[in-house]
């Protein structure tokens, strides 16, 4: 038993020893990467490259905030019902297995395919041009199996005995979902709505078939149904992935590279804002649920 036990904790340290080594190599890897777009970004930033007209990425910035914004509207609501019937309606069967495999092999294909698509339906089969709607909606489809499966795993990790109490006070299963089982898994939901939107803003495949490349917008008409307003949904747009993209491929400006990486470290930061945002957010409606 001895000899066992010893095999054990050496087997224990082992194993200790290496996941901390893979933990840190992946964290300074992240902390030299972030650092280095970082430097390169700003390090000829100038007033000019982040406005809102000639060379400066402003309107590329609204975009993306814009799209990512559209997008989670449609696909946050959409994937935490599809979590919600998953885990607590849906019967172990052939449908329910047809539907999982159908969430996985969605979540897995690549974004030019489901840009691709989208086109077709979105843009082709509508006559429309390139417009931001069809961009989130390409991005939706994107992001909806993964906040499913976060949500049916989230719900399904909450412990049985949190709705053996809550019908035990005569609260129905809707009621339990709503007031016990969504308030208990939120932290998850919104750690698979961050990943989401995380998608969405280092998204291009997929925008460049249906959002488009270029905008034309002017920030003093906010009339939502001005082709030229920053509100309108049926305009096309280009956020920062995309502009990256076309700065990289194609861009013939002196500073094309100087505005290329200044775009990827605004692109850096504001997914660091927002992950910072959704925690601050989660702890906040977690703290108030507790009370």
């Amino acid at each position: 038993m001895n000899k066992i036990h010893k095999r054990a904790k050496i087997a224990d340290k082992t194993a200790t020893i290496i996941l901390y080594i893979t933990a840190s190599f992946f964290i300074l890897l992240l902390v030299v990467l972030t650092g280095y777009i970082l430097f390169q970004g700003f390090r000829a930033v100038t007033p000019q490259l982040l406005g809102f007209s000639g060379d400066g990425i402003g309107i590329q910035l609204f975009n993306t905030i814009y799209l990512v914004l559209i997008s989670l509207i449609i696909s946050v609501p959409i994937g935490i019902c599809a979590g919600i019937y998953m885990a607590e309606y849906s019967r172990p069967g052939r449908i329910t297995n047809i539907l999982r495999s159908s969430i996985e092999t969605l979540s897995s294909l690549p974004s030019i395919v489901v840009g691709l698509f989208a086109f077709l339906i979105l843009v082709e089969a509508t006559h429309m041009q390139y417009n931001l709607l069809a961009g989130a909606g390409a991005v939706s489809i994107l992001s909806i199996p993964l906040i499913t499966r976060v949500t049916e795993d989230a719900i399904r990790g909450v412990p049985d005995s949190y709705r053996e109490g809550s019908y035990g006070i005569g609260a129905t299963k809707w009621q339990t979902i709503v007031k016990i089982l969504i308030p208990s898994a939120l932290p998850r939901i919104i750690t698979g709505i961050i990943l989401a939107a995380g998608r969405g803003f280092g998204e291009a495949a997929a925008l460049i078939y249906t959002s488009g490349m270029s905008s034309d917008i002017d920030f003093s008409n906010w009339n939502p149904a001005s082709i030229t307003s920053p509100l309108n949904i049926f305009r096309p747009c280009d956020t920062l992935a995309v502009h990256i993209w076309a700065l990289k491929a194609e861009g013939i400006a002196s500073n094309s590279q100087q505005i290329a990486d200044l775009s990827a470290a605004v692109l850096v930061i504001l997914v660091f804002l927002f992950n910072l945002g959704s925690r601050f957010l989660g702890r906040f409606i977690t703290k108030k649920n507790s009370i």
